[in-house]
């Protein structure tokens, strides 16, 4: 299972979120947040921030190597003719329409 955001009160009023790994351990908590809908967009921006942002290393620890960062995916265009995924046919490649079937 993926993991998820958990919408909670803030000791001190408003909300916070927590962030729970698949196996239900807290990986993060948001900062205070005054309405439910900023802790919504507080949400929106953390999903945006981990699938895009890079990882800033801080620590001062002098015994591992520093942390590199993972591959950048290349994007690649798919040829015309690959298909519709899981038909078995190819599309566009004859231009050829199909017979319509009639109920």
């Amino acid at each position: 299972m993926a993991g998820y955001f958990e919408l909670v009160d803030a000791p001190d009023g408003g909300y916070r979120v927590k962030l729970i790994d698949g196996s239900g351990n807290l990986m993060a908590i948001s900062v205070t947040f005054p309405t439910k809908r900023a802790a919504a967009a507080g949400v929106a921006k953390a999903r945006e921030i981990a699938g895009t942002g890079l990882i800033r290393d801080l620590s001062v620890s002098q015994d591992s190597e520093p942390l590199k960062q993972p591959p950048v995916r290349q994007h690649v265009k798919a040829p015309k003719n690959i298909g519709v995924l899981g038909s078995g046919r190819p599309t566009g490649a004859t231009g050829a329409k199909r017979a319509r079937t009639h109920y």
